[in-house]
């Protein structure tokens, strides 16, 4: 498995030395030439690619000139994206971005703020934001699983293993507490989370990783279950994650980015805008700080060495 998650993590890199150029020599954007932003879908159910044109219009509009939008398939396409110069602006989970950081591929202009969640109760904590989040591992209500340990010989979904809440954290910390993810655990890999949480209430799976406060974004996708009596958060990451960032391509100027910064960082303040950052739960943007990314290096090293 480790030498899986090491193939899989050391693709960006093969990418990054196929492109034509790196996206340090790349040419500056012309000003009539259209932008183009690209992100993770949480959820694979088609209602994001319905709110990618909407958000397109939008920040067309703030920008003044023409912004396409797409979704990546996975993690590692939105890093080969940024690598190879086909994206201007990436809506990058953490672990994806300091994958393309690390190829000097991106840089992040913004964090996501995230609603704060009680940690007792995992509810949100009313007027509480949050630039850092856990992972989050749930497992059945009635499923006799009570511990990290309890999970050994169990079935596991898990999200790519690109993802730090949905495989790098929670794995990273099963191997503090002794557990081998090669030997000890069965691991199917999931599209989403909702594919995931769905493993669990039918039990295929015994145990899902996915991030804090899963239950509560997506309880509109199951309205015949209550999500916080039928699954229960067996452990929270003692690692913190840090939020999406929002990073751009070297290539672009200094104006233009300054641009782009102050669209996102207005965007809670007008019905359009929020409604936008409503797809991946943002409530708000801030200034990133390059080193709070830098654990999630300390991460992905424990999982791949």
């Amino acid at each position: 498995m480790k030498n899986i998650v090491k193939f899989i993590l050391s693709l960006g890199l093969v990418f990054t030395l196929t492109a034509c150029g790196s996206s340090n020599n790349a040419e500056k954007k012309d000003k009539e030439e259209a932008l183009q932003l690209q992100f993770v879908p949480t959820n694979n159910d088609g209602s994001m690619e319905a709110q990618a044109k909407p958000f397109a219009n939008y920040l067309s509009e703030k920008l003044g000139r023409d912004v396409t939008v797409t979704l990546a398939t996975d993690y590692s396409t939105i890093v080969e994206a940024m690598a190879s110069n086909k994206i201007d602006i990436g809506i990058m989970p953490p672990a994806a971005y300091v994958q393309a950081r690390n190829q000097d591929a991106a840089n992040a202009i913004l964090t996501s703020e995230l609603g704060a969640y009680n940690r007792e109760t995992g509810l949100p904590e009313e007027g509480k934001l949050s630039s850092t989040f856990k992972g989050e591992i749930l497992v059945r209500a009635d499923s006799g699983i009570d511990s990290l340990a309890d999970l050994k010989g169990k079935k596991i979904a898990a999200l790519s293993p690109n993802s730090a809440s949905g495989y790098i954290y929670p794995v990273a910390e099963m191997i503090d507490a002794g557990i081998d993810p090669m030997t000890d655990v069965t691991f199917t890999t999931v599209n989403d989370i909702p594919s995931e949480m769905t493993a669990v209430l039918n039990k295929q799976q015994d145990a899902c990783f996915v991030f804090e406060g899963a239950r509560n974004v997506f309880a509109s996708k199951f309205e015949d279950q209550d999500l916080f009596k039928e699954l229960k958060v067996l452990y929270l990451t003692e690692g913190d994650i840090p939020n999406d960032a929002i990073a751009v391509s070297p290539s672009l100027d200094q104006e233009l980015v300054d641009q782009i910064k102050e669209v996102f960082l207005n965007m809670k303040d007008d019905e359009a805008g929020a409604e936008a950052m409503a797809m991946w739960s943002h409530k708000g943007y801030k200034e990133a700080d390059e080193k709070n990314y830098d654990t999630v290096e300390d991460y992905t090293a424990k999982v791949t060495e």
